[in-house]
């Protein structure tokens, strides 16, 4: 199974629609828990739909339900919580979720996470992908 996960900040529309339209990917999986912030710019829920039919041939998911808690993600972002705590809250909030069996397969192969954060190091699209893999059969994971 492949799983493609992408960032949006940090990167031109152009830069960000080239990745996709190229990457193989099939859909993307919005994984926000706010997707239509003023500060998404092309990457606003309605826009990103628009756009990813028209440039790129996909389909567009939001799956709020591999998003964070507003609590988790203020804790990390705003009241100083460090990586590692916020890891340990996220991936358990996944098992209390049961992610594992309530996502369906078919749509998280040839999907990509979509996530506001530039790079997956310090992002829960990695922790997804991880936590997927652990309990299904093996995920390729292609960080665009």
């Amino acid at each position: 199974m492949n799983v493609f996960t992408i960032g949006f900040t940090k990167k031109t529309a152009e830069t960000f629609f080239e990745l996709l339209r190229t990457s193989g990917a099939k859909r993307i999986v919005d994984v926000r828990l706010n997707n239509v912030s003023q500060l998404a710019g092309f990457a606003k829920k309605t826009d990103l739909a628009y756009f990813l039919k028209t440039i790129c041939g996909m389909e567009y998911i939001h799956l709020p339900l591999l998003a964070p808690t507003q609590e988790l993600l203020s804790a990390y972002r705003n009241d100083g919580a460090d990586w590692e705590t916020y890891e340990r809250g996220f991936l358990e909030l996944m098992k209390e979720r049961t992610v594992e069996t309530e996502i369906p397969k078919e749509i998280m192969d040839d999907g990509c996470l979509l996530c506001s954060e530039d790079t997956p190091d310090h992002c829960h699209r990695r922790l997804i992908v991880e936590y997927l893999d652990s309990h299904w059969d093996s995920i390729t994971v292609h960080h665009l």
